[in-house]
């Protein structure tokens, strides 16, 4: 299984619209960060979790010519926004994009692509298949994924559990039942959004990401945009 970060970036991105701080305007590569995205290539296919604004953009950085499903953790805009550019898979793959989220995700999908959901649909609009996910693990063709729900503040958001890797984005805190699931993973993923606490992300004292990576332990990572990693 590899693992592609496709985005480690905050809701806006890094660098900021017009902001001068040392980190937006730094010309270290691994310091621009898009919306926040992974691509898991599984035997049973592509797997994204997310599609945010820049989704059309990382799919083509990374050259993704095909994809199996696209998963949702939550539905805030900046983790669903991109979802329209499912339309070229549609139009090269021949098919509607299976997608899975939860019933409250569904609805922020229903009403914000309203379009793609009508009983007459326009030509061209994303073809989709739904699929309702609960906390409770569901199969992609043989991959197993389990739910983990974390709190985003006050929103109960899902991270996923894939074999040994697990993937949880824009948390700040994490209950013990759904600890366990986490239990033995090889690689975990975490988010971290600045040094001050902030009411719904867990907090790292982050800034330039070569400075930031010195000062953690040997076994931890700052992930980067294009950062790929392998599991067997």
């Amino acid at each position: 299984m590899k693992i592609t970060f496709l985005g480690t970036g905050t809701s806006q991105g890094v660098p900021i619209i017009a902001c001068q701080c040392p980190i937006c305007v730094s010309n270290n590569p691994k310091d621009n960060r898009l919306r926040s995205s992974v691509l898991v290539e599984t035997i049973d296919g592509n797997l994204v979790i997310d599609s945010g604004p820049d989704f059309r953009q990382q799919m083509l950085r990374q050259k993704v010519d095909d994809l199996k499903a696209l998963i949702f953790t939550h539905g805030h805009k900046d983790h669903t926004a991109g979802m329209d550019d499912i339309r070229a898979f549609n139009y090269i793959l021949q098919k509607p994009i299976d997608i899975y989220a939860d019933e409250t995700t569904i609805q922020v999908l229903k009403k914000d692509f309203d379009y793609a959901f009508s009983d007459k649909k326009y030509p061209g609009v994303p073809e989709l298949n739904v699929h309702e996910i609960k906390n409770q693990a569901f199969n992609i063709g043989k991959t197993s994924i389990t739910p983990i729900e974390v709190l985003h503040y006050k929103l109960p958001v899902y991270g996923f559990r894939i074999n040994d890797f697990t993937y949880i984005t824009d948390a700040n805190f994490i209950a013990d039942i759904e600890k366990e699931k986490i239990k033995g993973t090889k690689i975990l993923v975490l988010n971290a959004l600045r040094k001050e606490p902030h009411v719904s992300h867990f907090s790292l004292q982050l800034g330039l990401h070569d400075e930031v990576q010195t000062q953690l332990p040997e076994n931890i990572y700052l992930a980067y945009d294009g950062l790929t990693i392998e599991i067997n």
